[in-house]
């Protein structure tokens, strides 16, 4: 297995985890070329590092704005294009000169508390996803794995079925519902090899630190009472490496043009329940603040995922128990060097 050094000079694994690939399934796939956006984010960054520690060719696209902590000790192994997806003439001329095998599109604007411009929202999830697929027009490619986003479907009150309704409550779950639609009639109609994933909470090592999980767990380890919102809403929590297996396994599969397949857990969680686990896991002595923020309008008390679909299309389910993922990220936050970004505490109390 390949390693590089950490920024704390020690030796560091580049995967996200141990885990060994099902060659059987994956075999040949990592002597292909792969195009990762959103390559400095969370979920990007995991997997344009399971591709690099394979060996496999990796293009990532970055923007000025791009902050690439969470890529910098195997920035020497990727191929960095500095194109913004909403500049349609950029996204041609760079997908035309990588000529991409397999895309895993990330990019994404909106799942923040700090990205609330609307119109980068439209413009970065509608209109950037629809960039991308255009500019793939003429390019024999394999398989593009778009990312859409359990915000899609809005407040249920059972499993969210890919079938479901779309109500999203949100500009960013309008969005990204658009950019899923657009991808599955461009897919159905001209018989391309696209599929949306819709991540549920996806968690782990080089989450935002705002966020739910990455919070709790520094407010941990550094002896801060964490203040949140309420304890009873819930979310459909999937370890990042299981959710990166369904994007290798998905590059490696034969499906249907333009499915739409849930990533999630099929459990849900309440908040209370993660914290819990978190304060006994790390053995920390800190009492939560309870309704010290405020509820936002997506918070709920269902909010799973109907994973059957994944199951019977990719014979992907969920491997990583709650513990088992925690246990993991709080070993990272453990020792990980400070990206740079976690100063701020700011509560995340009820954010997916």
């Amino acid at each position: 297995m390949r390693h590089a050094n950490d920024f704390t000079g020690k030796a560091l694994r580049i995967g996200d985890d141990d885990r060994p690939e099902r060659r059987d399934s994956m075999s040949g796939l990592f002597d292909k070329r792969f195009l990762v956006t959103g390559a400095s984010g969370f979920v990007g960054a995991c997997l344009a590092r399971r591709l690099v520690r394979h060996g496999a060719d990796v293009h990532v696209f970055t923007r000025p704005t791009s902050t690439t902590w969470r890529l910098k000790d195997i920035l020497s192994r990727l191929k960095m294009h500095p194109v913004d997806l909403r500049e349609r003439e950029k996204v041609r001329e760079a997908v035309h000169h990588i000529k991409p095998h397999v895309i895993f599109h990330c990019a994404a604007y909106g799942a923040y508390h700090f990205q609330q411009d609307t119109s980068v929202v439209t413009e970065t999830n509608f209109l950037g996803t629809l960039n991308l697929v255009e500019a793939l027009s003429g390019v024999e490619y394999d398989r593009l794995v778009n990312t859409g986003s359990s915000s899609e479907y809005g407040p249920k009150s059972r499993p969210m079925s890919e079938a479901d309704l779309l109500e999203p409550t949100t500009p960013y779950g309008v969005a990204k519902a658009a950019a899923t639609l657009f991808c599955q009639a461009k897919a159905r109609a001209e018989r391309l090899p696209i599929v949306t994933f819709r991540l549920f909470s996806v968690y782990g090592c080089y989450e935002e630190p705002t966020r739910l999980v990455p919070y709790i767990i520094s407010s941990c380890l550094s002896g801060r009472n964490p203040e949140l919102s309420s304890g009873h809403f819930t979310r459909d929590f999937v370890y990042v490496s299981d959710v990166v297996d369904a994007y290798m396994t998905a590059a490696a599969a034969t499906l249907p043009p333009g499915e739409i397949i849930n990533i999630g857990s099929g459990q849900q969680q309440s908040v209370q329940s993660v914290v819990d686990r978190a304060i006994a896991l790390t053995g920390a002595s800190v009492r939560p603040q309870w309704g010290k923020e405020q509820p936002r309008v997506f918070d709920t008390t269902t909010w799973t995922a109907d994973a059957a679909k994944a199951k019977s299309l990719l014979g992907w389910s969920a491997k990583t128990n709650l513990d088992e993922g925690l246990s993991r990220t709080i070993e990272w936050h453990r020792r990980r060097p400070d990206p740079g970004v976690s100063a701020r505490p700011t509560p995340a109390g009820s954010r997916k």
